[in-house]
């Protein structure tokens, strides 16, 4: 997704930017998850609606094959405006405050995908 206007959500999370790699491959290898992300060729403006246009925007995404990586970043940099990863500025604002104990989405996400395709149950 391009950069647009990013600022916090939340403002108990709110501190100095956490920069970190684009993503990190399960072999460890640094890897821009952006260059795949299907909104890299569309009009990625399309994604910054407003009001019920965002369910429709949220259906571009169901099909990105970095869908995670793209929720992750929205969620680790709190970016306010537009759907990142299929979820709306108001969803990742409700899942933001029923998880303030996450530090590290990415890391969360990427674990819970993991799991998800080796057939380990949650929490496992």
């Amino acid at each position: 997704m391009t950069e647009h206007n990013v600022t916090p959500i939340d403002s108990r999370r709110t501190g100095r930017a956490r920069l970190r790699p684009a993503g990190l491959r399960p072999s460890g290898t640094v890897w821009n998850w952006r260059a795949a992300a299907r909104c890299r060729t569309a009009d990625a403006d399309d994604l910054f609606v407003t009001g019920a246009r965002q369910r429709e925007a949220r259906e571009f995404c169901f099909a990105c094959p970095v869908r995670t990586e793209c929720l992750a970043h929205a969620l680790d940099q709190q970016v306010e405006f537009g759907v990142w990863g299929g979820m709306t500025e108001r969803e990742r604002r409700a899942l933001l405050r029923r998880r303030p104990d996450v530090d590290d989405w990415a890391d969360l996400l990427g674990q819970a995908r993991s799991d998800h395709y080796a057939g380990r149950p949650r929490g496992a």
